[in-house]
């Protein structure tokens, strides 16, 4: 398998390792203007370590997003051990698929949409890049919408006055009142600067933002377990709706949701994988970030929520509006502040990156990583994301719908790469439209790959969207993973 190259002056490597595009650069010999810029090329300098990656995770998990997801599973009827179990059972699972499809990127310094050109092509892969940007667009949106509701809080907090600006029906556009339309857009405009300075920056907030609301977290936690006292927590806030048996299929459900949530950061790892010094330090940085570091998540996210309930009467499952409630002001300063940052963190590594890679494959001559990470931030204005995100039964439908086309696009890749490929690729044939290339194809585009892709994606979407399949919607990146893998594995046998 071909990593890289001994002669650097003959191999598009780049030691560019922030996501900077090299001006008058050469193409090598051999390669594709229409498929190679700076940034799209395999990396010499790999040098994210496993905490690096563990704090990735941290960002990805630490957000108010994830707050959000993890207290919607109460409205399944669960208990709080019972949410506590399915949350580490799923992320157990994620961890095992990431560390799947990370190595394909790591082995060969590439990104997630060169990494899919083994499978889908070198044309193909815009398939795969495209859908996977478009759903970065998704909760690019949503993502900044939840951090900016943390800011609102603050502004309310210190200037009641402003509070009819808050009120979507008095003051308000396509759904967002004007306080939470200058929120929004003040992050919109703060998460891009981050971004435009390049991968480097962004590792440096990564590595800051995730220890950072650990310890917000924990002091909160603390505050509502002293101002409620230990015995009044209980842990029975869904009720107990389930008996013996009953609950079983419940808590599989929470646990597909879990793999929902984070399976659009676990398709695209390889875009950050692709840095790690090697794979045993992504394997190490993902045990630490996801089943680790996603107990104490989990922990800190029960027992808060828990304690909502004695102390202000209602269970609350929104971390900003429980820091809200707070009566001290600079309680609420850092702990809405914090909340903020974390959100930026996991918007910008999950969100930005992703599309900024898959946008930029699809033309890139015309696009850079930069403009195509704009590309999506600006998208995600018009999708009006807070109507994607507004209630637990709106939550579990966007992640359904977002599932059904993330799943197949796995269970190609994985199928592609670890048994047809048996973890073998051509590097430099991943940058050539040569017909006689590996990943040619037909006219560029595996289309055996596509035949399995669509009717998977078809037949999970179907499950989401028709009322009387409703049971199956929560299942739709697990139906759809498994027969994208099986039609694909059919069509190639």
């Amino acid at each position: 398998m071909a990593q890289f190259s001994a002669s650097p002056g003959s191999h598009p490597v780049s030691n560019y390792a922030d996501g900077a595009t090299q001006v008058n650069s050469s193409i090598p010999a051999g390669y594709s203007e229409r498929l190679y810029n700076e940034d799209l090329a395999p990396l010499r300098a790999q040098n994210w370590t496993a905490y690096n990656i563990f704090a990735f995770w941290m960002s990805d998990v630490h957000s108010v997003g994830g707050y959000v997801f993890a207290g919607s599973l109460f409205a399944l009827g669960l208990t709080s051990w019972q949410v506590l179990v399915a949350l580490l059972v799923g992320i157990t699972i994620v961890n095992v698929l990431c560390n799947l499809i990370a190595k394909p990127s790591q082995a060969n310094g590439v990104p997630y949409p060169v990494a899919c050109r083994a499978t889908f092509g070198v044309l193909g892969a815009n398939v795969p890049a495209v859908i996977r940007g478009l759903i970065a667009v998704a909760w690019y949106g949503i993502q900044t919408y939840l951090a900016s509701s943390a800011l609102v809080i603050v502004v309310l907090k210190f200037v009641p006055q402003l509070l009819p600006y808050a009120d979507v029906h008095r003051h308000g556009m396509l759904g967002l009142s004007t306080l939470g339309w200058a929120g929004f857009m003040l992050l919109w405009v703060l998460q891009a600067l981050v971004f435009w300075h390049g991968m480097e920056t962004i590792k440096k907030f990564i590595d800051f933002a995730g220890p950072a609301v650990y310890v917000v977290m924990f002091i909160l936690a603390g505050y509502m377990v002293y101002r409620a006292g230990w015995r009044n927590i209980g842990i029975n806030l869904g009720g107990v709706k389930y008996h013996g048996m009953e609950v079983v299929p419940v808590m599989i459900t929470a646990i597909s949701l879990v793999v929902s949530y984070f399976s659009g950061p676990m398709l695209n790892f390889g875009d950050f994988s692709r840095y790690g010094k090697s794979f045993r330090s992504v394997k190490r940085g993902n045990f630490w970030g996801l089943p680790v570091n996603f107990l104490a998540f989990s922990l800190v996210t029960v027992i808060t929520t828990a304690a909502t309930l004695p102390v202000f009467g209602e269970l609350i499952t929104d971390p900003v509006e429980t820091v809200g409630r707070i009566d001290y002001p600079m309680a609420v300063i850092l702990g809405a502040l914090t909340f903020t940052i974390a959100t930026i963190g996991i918007n910008i590594v999950a969100n930005f990156v992703s599309p900024a890679f898959d946008f930029s494959n699809v033309a890139p001559r015309l696009i850079s990583w930069r403009a195509g990470g704009m590309l999506a931030a600006v998208a995600s204005i018009f999708i009006t994301p807070w109507n994607l995100f507004n209630n637990p039964s709106v939550i579990h439908y966007t992640l359904d719908v977002l599932g059904s086309f993330i799943g197949p696009l796995y269970g190609v890749l994985i199928v592609d790469y670890y048994l047809v490929k048996r973890q073998k690729i051509v590097l430099d044939d991943l940058y050539s439209v040569a017909p006689n290339g590996s990943y040619w194809y037909r006219n560029g585009v595996n289309y055996r790959a596509v035949a399995a892709l669509l009717p998977a994606a078809l037949i999970a979407v179907v499950c989401v969207m028709v009322p009387g399949l409703d049971g199956c919607a929560n299942f739709s990146w697990f139906i759809g993973a498994g027969l994208g893998a099986l039609f694909y594995r059919l069509l190639v046998r």
